[in-house]
């Protein structure tokens, strides 16, 4: 790969019940830009009335979730107690540690529109293994770019700071675009994705669209973005990671002896993760292959 140009990936489309999911990260082309190893595009999704678009109650090991809205509203309930509503402009971050398990809920049954994006941030080993955490903000600061603004999620970009929890040496922002450049000061020690969710973006001569993500290896000090009509990408970007990671259902790990002790507490409801009061039901699965297969 040509470090100076911007390698193209597609997501890849799956489903979470109702929800159409565009899966920018993990791929094979890609598993991860810094310590961000999960992007899911919800949606744009209209749902007809007596619809939700619940996710039930699942684990969670090792990682941040980053839930961000750009159309309807969620209701985030965990096992450390937390209820939250989450609407557009506003910051769900959930920090994993050991062990932490949540649910999703769809308040509204008379029809509404959905959309929005899930992230995820592997934990280093300062933290993973510590206590879960729940963080909510109604506003975060703002960037105005050339042609554009920036919504700080995490991290600090043009001199401007989220007051959210960052756990490694990362940065993640909502740009919303209008037809022109612009260009942000990025970090050379940083590899940064692109992530379209609406519009058309090119960046390094490659087309951002809905389904596709921009990845741009370390060292550049800037990363130039040319909206073809109103746009809005997500960035995200990050220090390589040096350690594995090890990925699997809903759990981040250095090994599949970690995965495996996180499914087997989940599987028997232990303390390790806890109960969530949901009107779902839980979420269970089979186990690993390489568990089924006794290897």
């Amino acid at each position: 790969m040509d470090r100076s140009r911007a390698e193209l990936i597609s997501a890849r489309d799956t489903n979470i019940g109702l929800l159409k999911v565009r899966r920018s990260l993990p791929t094979r082309a890609r598993r991860n830009v810094g310590a961000w190893c999960f992007a899911d595009h919800l949606g744009p999704l209209a749902l007809r009335p007596g619809e939700r678009a619940d996710v039930a109650p699942h684990p969670h090991c090792g990682l941040q979730t980053v839930t961000w809205l750009f159309e309807g509203e969620f209701l985030h309930r965990d096992s450390l107690g937390s209820e939250q509503a989450i609407r557009p402009g506003q910051l769900n971050l959930m920090s994993a540690g050991r062990g932490v398990a949540h649910a999703e809920e769809d308040p509204d049954q008379f029809g509404h529109r959905l959309h929005g994006i899930q992230l995820w941030v592997a934990q280093p080993d300062a933290t993973r293994c510590g206590p879960a955490d729940f963080e909510h903000h109604d506003a975060l600061p703002r960037v105005e770019l050339d042609a554009g603004v920036a919504t700080m999620l995490l991290g600090t970009l043009h001199g401007v700071s989220s007051p959210a929890r960052r756990d490694d040496d990362l940065v993640g922002a909502e740009l919303q675009l209008s037809v022109g450049t612009s260009v942000l000061e990025a970090s050379e020690l940083y590899e940064y994705g692109v992530i379209g969710i609406a519009g058309e973006v090119l960046v390094d001569g490659a087309m951002v669209v809905p389904g596709s993500m921009a990845y741009l290896a370390p060292g550049r000090g800037e990363v130039v973005l040319t909206a073809l009509n109103s746009a809005t990408v997500m960035l995200v970007g990050g220090v390589a990671l040096s350690e594995p990671l090890v990925m699997w259902w809903n759990f981040v790990a250095r090994s599949r002896d970690e995965i495996v002790a996180a499914y087997n507490s989940w599987s028997a409801r232990d303390e390790r993760f806890g109960p969530v009061v949901s009107r779902v039901s839980p979420i269970d699965v089979a186990p690993p292959a390489w568990l089924a297969r006794g290897s």
